[in-house]
């Protein structure tokens, strides 16, 4: 892609952002997000293949029907309430305003597009979709988490908990693991949005540490299937050495930052007296700690039968090393700092 026509996309999808961080009005922050998805389009399909061609299509469907929603949501809430405020939605319009906001999360069960479409697009891409598209969609649910429905909160939660754990099971793709792994971690975070919207904050803020450190990582290493990363020791041992790390601090693993909002949000939910929700929480994320669990013993314990000891791929390969190294220490190291960082 033309660097200049790459850049002016990539202003749009910052522009787009910004507009809906900075939005107290539904119509200014539903056209954010329609910048967003318009920016982002042109990056997926800068590769043109048709795999690329059916992900961007399938984004762009789902994206415009969320956003339908969303309008229709805010023109009803707008109808009943006389204004565009987003910190004052009326009370029957806060489940279809959230359910159109958690179809453009990828939440389960409206889930079902984002496997297909971070397969279908290139690690980079795939990388702004995981953690950059998340942010004004967040930050909207954040606003009108006073409103919104506790039980809906818990049912998509453990919903996309499970989802994400049994959907990465059997999976061989590292792009649509790494889909099923955001989609159980926006499920933590979405659980606790109604009783502490502060710690859901901090929650998604660790998971885009921890998701841009291993899509650094993959693109370090040019590996989108289980059986190229499982070849990968012999080449860059120390890379494979951290990826194993950020791979069990996304599983939750103590005395990785991972831990840390999981920890957390559990001792919220006993806090609130809802053990029930807690258990089933636990149980749940059992499932995505087996496929992190599994890919950690392919990456690192497993040497395949074709596997050199050349190491020319890696001495060769020129990639910027400074922000994989930078989010792969805070993807590790974090949860010491929990206490300072609960206080400020």
């Amino acid at each position: 892609m033309n660097p200049l026509a790459l850049m002016v996309f990539l202003i749009s999808l910052a522009i787009g952002t910004t507009t809906t961080m900075l939005s107290h009005h539904w119509l200014l922050a539903w056209i954010g997000l329609e910048i967003n998805t318009l920016a982002l389009l042109p990056i997926m399909m800068k590769t043109p293949h048709p795999r690329a061609i059916e992900a961007a299509t399938k984004y762009f469907l789902t994206q415009a029907t969320a956003s339908a929603l969303m309008l229709f949501s805010c023109l009803i809430n707008a109808l009943q309430t006389g204004e565009w405020n987003i910190n004052n939605p009326h009370n029957l319009m806060t489940t279809p305003l959230s359910l159109a906001i958690m179809m453009k999360l990828g939440l389960a069960p409206l889930h079902f597009w984002l496997p297909e479409v971070l397969q279908g697009t290139p690690l980079s891409t795939g990388l702004i979709l995981s953690t950059w598209q998340k942010i004004p969609p967040m930050i909207l649910l954040l606003q009108i988490s006073p409103n919104i429905n506790l039980s809906l909160t818990i049912i998509m939660g453990l919903t996309s908990i499970l989802i994400g754990g049994w959907g990465g099971i059997g999976q061989t793709q590292l792009r649509k693991i790494m889909a099923f792994s955001s989609i159980g971690h926006l499920g933590w975070i979405i659980l606790i949005l109604k009783l502490n919207p502060q710690l859901s904050l901090f929650s998604f803020i660790l998971y885009i540490i921890m998701t841009t450190a291993m899509f650094l990582s993959l693109i370090m290493l040019s590996t989108t299937k289980m059986s190229q990363i499982s070849i990968s020791w012999t080449k860059n041992p120390a890379m494979m050495t951290t990826t194993m790390l950020i791979l069990l601090s996304l599983a939750g693993l103590p005395p990785l930052t991972g831990f840390q909002p999981k920890l957390l949000i559990i001792l919220e939910l006993i806090k609130q007296n809802m053990i029930i929700s807690a258990t089933l929480t636990m149980l749940t994320s059992l499932l995505a700690l087996f496929f992190y669990l599994r890919l950690t013993y392919i990456v690192t314990l497993t040497l395949s039968p074709s596997t050199h000891n050349s190491t020319t791929t890696w001495r060769t390969s020129m990639k910027p090393q400074l922000p994989s190294a930078i989010t792969s220490i805070m993807a590790l190291t974090l949860l010491p700092l929990t206490p300072a960082i609960l206080l400020m």
